[in-house]
């Protein structure tokens, strides 16, 4: 909340749906704007159920026209639907679609989410040594372009420019930059809980 902008990649069963409907109840209140929190297909009307069980207020939404103040829950495939600039802050559950570098959503959030304040970005999913999803990630938040990211930390491998690898003398720099903007949680005693 304090970065403003950040990703958690947290395992399955940490509780991700409660971090983010938290964090946009927080943002929503801050901003005096709604939220925008989208979701895949399935998952929106879940995460609606979830509030249930937190006590964190949502609803479901198909278009602009039906925002109200709080948190407004929708699916990925509705992104044309809403005119991005009127929200405080946006959340993207299963932030995994942005892996694909030349993708329409992937692209589309990026452009669209510049000028909102709060962006959140919450999946289980990115591997690790999957710099390209990171990267995507990264510019997504305003953290750093994708482009960048690669010439700062990176360097080809061979001849092969689909393939990238860690320099050497970065690796600790390149951990260092992304536990600022991001958290990776597999399981709770990665924080020091049992």
């Amino acid at each position: 909340l304090k970065r403003g902008r950040a990703a958690i990649f947290a395992g399955t069963g940490l509780g991700k749906s409660f971090m983010e409907l938290s964090w946009g109840q927080a943002v929503a209140a801050h901003t005096g704007k709604p939220v925008l929190h989208l979701a895949p297909l399935a998952v929106a009307g879940q995460m609606v159920r979830e509030e249930k069980k937190f006590g964190i207020p949502c609803q479901q939404v198909a278009s602009q026209s039906d925002v109200r103040d709080g948190i407004n829950i929708t699916n990925y495939q509705k992104l044309d639907h809403f005119a991005l600039s009127k929200f405080g802050g946006v959340i993207l559950d299963e932030s995994s679609i942005l892996k694909s570098t030349d993708g329409h959503y992937r692209t589309k959030l990026i452009q669209e989410c510049q000028s909102i304040p709060f962006r959140l970005a919450a999946t289980a999913t990115p591997a690790p040594n999957d710099f390209m999803e990171l990267g995507n990630h990264a510019e997504f938040l305003g953290v750093m372009s994708y482009t960048d990211m690669l010439a700062t930390f990176f360097t080809h491998d061979g001849g092969d420019t689909q393939k990238w690898r860690l320099k050497g003398h970065a690796e600790n720099e390149f951990w260092k930059w992304m536990a600022s903007w991001s958290v990776m949680i597999r399981k709770p005693s990665d924080l020091g809980y049992e």
